[in-house]
C-alpha cells in the first residue's frame, strides 16, 4: 500500500495494472461496490459511460446530500475535488474517495483561501456568500453557501441594508446582482468552461437552427446569458429541455450534460455551444474528463485517493452549508 500512496502523490491516481487490462471493469466495479458497501456518485459533466453505472447522477451538492442519506461506508465521487470535499463535509463518518486528485476546478482554484480571507478583511461588515464551487477552506470563511439554483433566494434572504461579498464566480454574481438590483462586492473568478463560449459561434448556430432554443448556465458571461431563452442551473436546464416543446436546443454549459438530456428526451436534438477555441467544437471541462472507468475501478479497489479534511475546517465549512439548507 505504501507504493500506491507514493504513486498517488506523484500521479494523482492509481494506474491500471497490466494484469487487469482484460477485465470487464464494469462488472468488477459492481462487485467491489457491493463488497465494500460503496455508493458511486457521478456529476452530469463526466463521461456518459460513468453516468450509466453510477448510483446517483446529478449536481454536486444534491449528490453529496443523497450520499449522506445512504448507509454506505464509502462514497466514490466521480467529479472534481471540491465536490468530493463537500461530500466529506456532509458525511464525516464515511470514507470519501476521488478517482483522480488532479480533477480540480478552475473556478474553485480562482479563489485561494488565503487571498479570499484577505479580501474579506478588506471589506469588513459584509455578509460573505460563497458559491458551492469552492474549497472547504473557503467555505469555512463563509457565512452562507449557495448553489446556482438557489443563489437568487439566498441573496434575497439577506436584508437590503446589509452589504454582501459574493464569490468566486463573477458571472453568476453579476447575473444575480442584475436580477435583484443588489450591489455586491464580487470576487473576480470564473469557470473556464462557461467563460469561453463563443458568442459569434452560438449566434451562427442559431442562424443554422432558427427553431432551436438557446439555454445557458448562469456561470456564462452576460452576452451569452442575454441572448439565451432560458438560464438556469444544470438540473434546471435538463428539466427545461424535458418539458419544453422545442425539438432542438443549443446548450451553453459543459456538454457532458447532454448525455442525460438525450436519455430523457431521445426524440430531441442537442447542439453543444461552441467554444472560442477554433480547434474544439465545444467547451469541455478537462478536469471532469480526467475521470475514467479505469480510474474509478482502481480507486474503488484500493480505496484511494482519499479526501481528508481537518476536522476544525470541516465543522466551520458545514455551518454555511447548513445555513443555506435552512434558508432554501
Amino acid at each position: 500500500m505504501k507504493t500506491i500512496n507514493k504513486q498517488i502523490l506523484k500521479n494523482g491516481f492509481i494506474a491500471l495494472d497490466k494484469s487487469e487490462k482484460n477485465l470487464n471493469l464494469i462488472n468488477e466495479i459492481e462487485k467491489l461496490k457491493k463488497e465494500k458497501n460503496a455508493v458511486i456518485l457521478a456529476h452530469y459533466y463526466v463521461d456518459g459511460s460513468i453516468q450509466d453505472i453510477a448510483d446517483f447522477v446529478g449536481d454536486s451538492l444534491a449528490l453529496s446530500q443523497k450520499a449522506a442519506e445512504t448507509t454506505a461506508d464509502i462514497i466514490v465521487f466521480v467529479g472534481v475535488h471540491f465536490m468530493a470535499e463537500t461530500a466529506k463535509i456532509l458525511s464525516p463518518d464515511k470514507k470519501v474517495i476521488l478517482p483522480d486528485l488532479n480533477a480540480g476546478c478552475s473556478l474553485a482554484d480562482s479563489c485561494p483561501d488565503k487571498e479570499f480571507e484577505e479580501f474579506i478583511k478588506n471589506h469588513p461588515n459584509h455578509t460573505v456568500i460563497s458559491y458551492v464551487n469552492t474549497s472547504a477552506k473557503v467555505k469555512a470563511l463563509t457565512d452562507i453557501v449557495c448553489t446556482s439554483s438557489n443563489a437568487l433566494k439566498i441573496i434575497e434572504s439577506v436584508p437590503k441594508d446589509q452589504n454582501i461579498i459574493f464569490g468566486p464566480d463573477r458571472n453568476l454574481g453579476n447575473y444575480i446582482s442584475r436580477l435583484t438590483d443588489r450591489k455586491m462586492v464580487i470576487w473576480d473568478g470564473a469557470c473556464h468552461v462557461h467563460n469561453e463560449f463563443s458568442l459569434e459561434g452560438i449566434i451562427e448556430q442559431k442562424k443554422l437552427n432558427p427553431d432551436a432554443k438557446i439555454i445557458a448556465h448562469p456561470e456564462c458571461p452576460k452576452p451569452i446569458v442575454t441572448i439565451s431563452e432560458f438560464v438556469g442551473s444544470t438540473s434546471a436546464l435538463i428539466n427545461y429541455t424535458k418539458k419544453n416543446e422545442a425539438k432542438t436546443f443549443i446548450v451553453a454549459t459543459e456538454p457532458g450534460v447532454i448525455h442525460e438530456m438525450k436519455k430523457l428526451s431521445p426524440d430531441k436534438f442537442f447542439i453543444p455551444a461552441p467554444g472560442e477555441d477554433a480547434e474544439c467544437a465545444c467547451s469541455e471541462c478537462e478536469f471532469m474528463k480526467l475521470n475514467t472507468i479505469e480510474k474509478l475501478y482502481t480507486c474503488l479497489k484500493y480505496e484511494q485517493p482519499e479526501i481528508v479534511i481537518d476536522e476544525e475546517i470541516r465543522k466551520k465549512a458545514y455551518k454555511p452549508i447548513k445555513r443555506m439548507l435552512d434558508l432554501s
